[in-house]
């Protein structure tokens, strides 16, 4: 039963579903430009797009654990900015218009405002964000932008203005508008920049310089090759092995065998059926009726009941979802999602999802949702029992099961987390209190214009899915590391890498394994106020946030991977400059169980509150083993794997160290037999530096047991008793140093035999 059973009864049309019409988030100027709208016009723009990299002050809803007893659970302190991308973008005219009425379809003709008003309701151009005051420096290195002002030797061209969905647009795109095939010709000019990095302010500080004095403390000769490397390099955008020539799938994937259900692997549609470009048919045919603490509880079981208003039983509450959502939205939204989850209806804000409607949409694209977007959704949700008839089993931790549903049955599941029916899982107190959030409550509530965002990127899914049926399938992988390679004997060398400051890894690193910077709790505040690395994907690949209702928290040896997502929305920006841009279409390749050649790897960082910290032994083995728990495969034996697309996984607000991390993840990379295609998201100097030093071990054929004893060695003599914040050798020059330097007596045999040039043996 739901947690409302034994609540007081409320009435929900005491609820109000209005929004107050004079609403201005903070921050937003008075001064937008100024165009007369009608109904009748095709422009959803009311004037040019503004980048914005406003610092996010939240708390980290993107990464952090959350505990059983926090109903906040996942916002976290998100300090990030806008990343750029190179590739080509498609658009089509937008207009925005400003609207005061319920969140209801009423149409009105509106007009943007004449002029600058001492109390202005909150407009937004439909990809634009409100927020356009001046902008203020983040620290976010998960993905920087070239156009914020932390992006610190950085080169800006005009590839910084271009959005992720692969391009520059010069108007925005309408919101519930297909895909456009014309590309859009006008480009921003953005001036060369190049100034010092934020890791080397930081290690001035503590007594070091720039990279290169990354070989301070180390010889003269590895210095001079350190200096010599970036003067080569200062102009280049990328660096390293060409990316066209590290491995991808499909070409390089394992054959697959028939798909068939395992005692390992719940396969919820007729195998027999499965035909290229036909929908999958469920199984079984009829619905398997499960109300057990090791599968999903769906809301159309009988065993879901809600108390009767009289208080004389209990009902179904299935029926009761059937009568308010089938009852139409000609009132509100909200009213509807209230009439059965009457315990939260004066805890739950629909302020967001009031805004899109009453202030955002213009009347074509209002009439649009409440008369074919929503009633489509609202057939796909009730549709559950005849779709998504097999249980769902919750994949706990510890458990090594694959789970494949079709995309069909993901856009059911996900129709039913938009309108909060998924019985239990509103509280943290229920039996889900170690799994993510799934309803999507917390979407809807509170002015920021991230969620008007977000819900233009979700709405454009479900009107794809509505409009036309998906007919792929998506399989989801909860992987266990039981037994981790013993890094300080091992003999691998390291593989090659590919490093670049511009691109994305969606983009960029298609066909690759493509690492999702992830939250224990998979898919971080994507359903909240988080908006980084984990969000923006599981936004533009909604699917990916199904997994958010049978994924129980990640253990330390544990990962989340996904295969066959689909990306339906183009973006720009990154936190609070995050826009949806417009509709995609993805044409990847599909494998034989009709699964998109698109592989996701959910792995979480550790979270350091002192720099020091993250050098502990113990901590570099956690993220070595979680790393190599994401990248390695049990079935890599008969063909190279696809290489691994990642960045400065778990530098953001969790405070990881990039120099380390991007060593750590070639580590494991190099023990899974897997190529690195890195993406600094813009910072040039940080691409230098992990290429600087990647040559200098490949050349030297330094074996990742010796790499890992470099780093103990690190850690024992450089930040054992630091008592600064930061040591003052850096890690790389430490590196330089000691592989330059014979092996001490002491070092393992791995150690010992690789990378003992002499100092002057390599002098040119």
């Amino acid at each position: 039963m739901d947690e409302g059973m034994d609540s007081q009864e409320i009435n929900p049309a005491t609820i109000s579903s209005n929004v107050a019409a004079e609403v201005k988030p903070e921050g937003a100027e008075n001064d937008d430009p100024k165009t007369n709208l009608t109904d009748e016009k095709d422009e959803l723009f009311c004037g040019p797009q503004r980048k914005d990299t406003t610092k996010d002050c939240d708390d980290a809803a993107s990464q952090t654990s959350v505990d059983c007893g926090s109903a906040s659970g996942l916002d976290e302190p998100v300090l990030a900015a806008s990343k750029s991308d190179t590739a080509q973008t498609h658009c089509s005219n937008g207009q925005k218009s400003k609207r005061s009425s319920s969140p209801g379809y009423n149409p009105v003709k509106t007009t943007c405002a004449a002029a600058p008003s001492s109390n202005p309701k909150l407009t937004l151009c439909l990809s634009d964000s409100p927020r356009k005051g001046v902008s203020t420096p983040t620290s976010d290195v998960e993905m920087l932008s070239p156009d914020s002002p932390v992006s610190k030797t950085m080169f800006v061209d005009s590839s910084a203005g271009k959005d992720h969905d692969g391009g520059a647009c010069a108007e925005d795109s309408e919101l519930f508008d297909k895909y456009s095939d014309s590309g859009c010709s006008a480009k921003e000019e953005v001036p060369l920049v190049a100034i010092r990095s934020e890791d080397a302010e930081k290690a001035e500080c503590s007594g070091s310089s720039d990279m290169s004095q990354e070989a301070i403390g180390s010889p003269s000769v590895a210095f001079s090759e350190s200096v010599s490397l970036v003067s080569h390099d200062m102009d280049r955008r990328w660096l390293g092995t060409p990316i066209d020539e590290l491995n991808r799938m499909p070409q390089c994937a394992p054959p697959l065998s028939h798909l068939k259900a395992m005692h390992n692997h719940t396969v919820t549609v007729r195998t027999d059926l499965l035909r290229e470009g036909e929908v999958p048919v469920s199984y079984p045919s009829k619905f398997k009726d499960v109300w057990e603490d090791v599968s999903v509880k769906m809301p159309c079981s009988e065993k879901n009941l809600f108390p009767m208003e009289d208080g004389g039983g209990f009902q179904s509450r299935w029926e009761l979802i059937h009568t308010s959502l089938q009852g139409g939205f000609k009132s509100s939204l909200d009213d509807a999602i209230l009439r059965y989850n009457i315990t939260h209806a004066k805890k739950w804000d629909f302020t967001a999802l009031n805004l899109l409607c009453t202030e955002y949409l213009v009347h074509p694209e209002l009439q649009l949702l409440f008369d074919d977007i929503l009633p489509a959704m609202v057939d796909l949700a009730l549709n559950a029992p005849v779709l998504c008839t097999m249980a769902i089993p919750l994949l706990k931790s510890r458990m090594n099961h694959s789970l494949t549903l079709s995309q069909e049955q993901i856009g059911c599941l996900l129709a039913n987390a938009f309108f909060c029916t998924f019985p239990r899982r509103n509280s943290r107190k229920s039996e889900y209190c170690n799994y993510p959030e799934i309803n999507f409550y917390r979407l809807f509530e509170g002015s920021s214009p991230r969620k008007i965002e977000k819900l233009k990127t979700l709405l454009c899914y479900f009107r794809r899915v509505t409009q036309t049926k998906p007919t792929g399938l998506v399989t989801f992988t909860r992987q266990t590391l039981n037994t981790p390679p013993n890094w300080e004997s091992s003999e691998t060398l390291l593989k090659r890498l590919h490093i670049t400051c511009e691109g994305t890894i969606e983009d960029d690193g298609y066909g690759m394994l493509q690492v999702d910077f992830a939250n224990r709790l998979v898919g971080g505040g994507v359903t909240g106020h988080g908006l980084v690395q984990e969000e923006i994907r599981f936004l533009i690949n909604p699917e990916l946030i199904v997994s958010r209702l049978f994924t129980e928290a990640l253990e330390y040896n544990e990962c989340l991977i996904v295969t066959g997502t689909e990306q339906y929305s183009k973006y720009s920006g990154y936190a609070e400059s995050y826009k949806w841009k417009d509709s995609h279409k993805d044409e990847t390749a599909r494998d034989d169980w009709q699964r998109r050649c698109t592989e996701i790897v959910a792995i979480d960082a550790l979270k350091f509150r002192h720099f020091l910290e993250q050098f502990l032994p113990e901590k570099m083995v956690r993220e070595l083993n979680k790393a190599y728990c994401g990248f390695f495969r049990h079935n890599a034996d008969s063909k190279p794997l696809s290489a691994v697309a990642t960045g400065n996984w778990g530098c953001g607000a969790f405070g990881g160290d990039t120099r380390l991390k991007a060593l750590i993840q070639l580590m494991a990379a190099a023990e899974a037999g897997r190529d690195v295609a890195y993406f600094t998201f813009g910072d040039a100097q940080l691409m230098r530096d992990v290429n600087g030093i990647h040559t200098f071990l490949t050349e030297r054929q330094v074996t990742v047991g010796r790499l890992y004893y470099l780093l103990n060695q690190y850690s024992s003599l450089m930040c054992k008793n630091c008592r600064t914040t930061r040591p003052d050798v850096s890690l790389y020059g430490f590196i330089y140093k000691g592989v330059s330097s014979p092996a001490p007596a002491d070092a393992p045999d791995s150690a010992k035999d690789s990378g003992t040039s002499s100092l002057t043996s390599d002098s040119h």
